[in-house]
């Protein structure tokens, strides 16, 4: 018959057994590599993923990340070269390419985005510091990201860290010179407006001292023209008189009296002092306008 303390000492061992295999193993993800550490001295680097073995009890295993990884960093204000403020706002990606070096210099990743930001300033001072306004913001933008970058790079890989690539999101000036930019460009563009209304106001007014002109020449013209024919009609007209007075002298002194009276004896108001033997009333007692017509005789008191 079995004893029961066998039994006992089976069971310790195989859980003994069990705990020494579960020690022994660790599982590296396609994600990350793996740093072993034995009693606090680094032994080994892991960078297969799967199913891995290593001293039970003594060993510890550190999972570092082989992803790229992001360092956002603050926002900073930068003196150019032409002496000009920015607000630069840049951000970096990195990984982690010697797990070892890693851990032995910096450990942690929030200590790395640290140590990491803090070059990052420098590098944006220094390699901004160079060039002006203008470079950094329009011109040459791309190949300043690249200096920073390789400044970046060759400074971090003293960490096993290697830089992907830096990026200015945004190079602005400070908020007090921006006001002073846009209100200096606001007053340009107003005093370029001031300008293009006013040459405006000159070409219309030379354009409407040229119609004018015009206006005033055709209808000079225009006068000339008609007083030329209101000549040329009176010179016909006088014409016409003179050769009907030379065909019938008595006919014209008639028509040419009937005219005048019917330009003078209006319906409205007209008067006349004048004697009544006067010559403008000869043919009112006579068709033929002559003293001593019978009709004279009896028109006379």
């Amino acid at each position: 018959m079995r004893s029961p303390v066998t039994g006992i000492i089976f069971l310790l061992l195989l859980l003994l057994a069990l705990i020494v295999g579960y020690s022994s193993v660790f599982a590296v993800q396609q994600t990350e590599q793996a740093l072993v550490v034995r009693l606090g001295k680094p032994v080994d680097v892991v960078t297969d993923p799967g199913l891995h073995f290593k001293a039970p009890f003594i060993d510890t295993v550190i999972p570092v990340d082989k992803r790229i990884l992001d360092l956002e960093n603050p926002a900073q204000e930068i003196i150019a070269s032409d002496q000009k403020r920015l607000v630069v706002d840049a951000f970096a990606r990195y990984k982690i390419k010697n797990a070892l070096q890693f851990y032995q210099s910096v450990g942690t990743i929030q200590a790395a985005n640290l140590q990491l930001a803090t070059l990052l300033n420098s590098a944006l001072r220094r390699v901004l510091g160079e060039v002006t306004l203008i470079q950094v913001v329009r011109d040459q933008r791309e190949p300043l990201m690249q200096r920073i970058r390789a400044q970046l790079d060759h400074e971090a890989d003293g960490y096993g860290i290697q830089v992907v690539d830096v990026r200015i999101r945004r190079a602005d000036l400070p908020d007090q010179n921006s006001q002073a930019v846009y209100q200096r460009m606001k007053t340009e563009r107003q005093r370029e407006a001031a300008e293009f209304r006013a040459q405006g106001r000159q070409k219309a007014q030379e354009i409407r001292s040229s119609a004018d002109r015009e206006a005033t020449v055709i209808v000079a013209e225009a006068n000339s023209k008609a007083e030329q024919v209101r000549g040329e009609g009176d010179a016909e007209r006088n014409r016409l008189f003179a050769e009907s007075y030379g065909k019938d002298v008595d006919f014209f002194a008639f028509y040419r009296s009937m005219t005048a009276y019917e330009n003078s004896l209006k319906s409205n108001d007209t008067r006349f002092l004048l004697r009544p033997d006067s010559d403008f009333f000869r043919f009112f007692g006579g068709a033929s306008g002559k003293p001593g017509t019978p009709a004279a005789a009896q028109a006379k008191p």
